[in-house]
């Protein structure tokens, strides 16, 4: 017998990631509704913060404060199940994947290519994120404002 791996042999993907799949459709299909508003996306951010463990929610919060503090002009949404921040056209800007989402031993801060970070012909778009400090917080910060400018 083969040993036994998270993929299934039948598609591939983990468990995790068809459950990402599953909330991205979700997602969509709540986006489709008529009268849709910024709250409800802000709704959906605090709940899927509120059901991270402990030391995720922290990194969540605190990035979440800092987003919104600093572009307040982005509508926090969910993307594949994730907090993000997206434009006026609602294309996500940036977003925070935690460690837990797929098992991972760090959480990510992560920008999409609406963010206008380029930088000559190689510049990172993802980063990671083990703790939160005030030089962190600041560094945010910084990658933010630049995304959105």
């Amino acid at each position: 017998m083969p040993p036994t791996t998270e993929k299934t042999q039948s598609d591939g993907f983990t468990a995790e990631e068809r459950a990402a799949m599953k909330e991205r459709a979700a997602e969509l299909r709540a986006e489709g509704r008529k009268g849709a508003k910024k709250a409800d996306g802000l709704q959906a951010v605090l709940d899927r913060i509120a059901e991270m463990a402990p030391e995720d929610r922290v990194l969540a919060e605190r990035v979440h404060a800092t987003v919104t503090a600093v572009a307040p002009d982005l509508s926090p949404k969910t993307w594949y199940g994730m907090p993000s921040y997206a434009d006026a056209d609602g294309k996500v800007v940036v977003f925070f994947q935690d460690a837990g989402k797929f098992k991972s031993r760090y959480s990510t801060l992560g920008f999409q290519d609406t963010a206008n970070l380029d930088d000559g012909d190689l510049w990172p778009v993802s980063y990671a994120l083990a703790s939160w400090s005030p030089a962190v917080e600041e560094r945010v910060a910084r990658l933010v404002t630049a995304a959105i400018s």
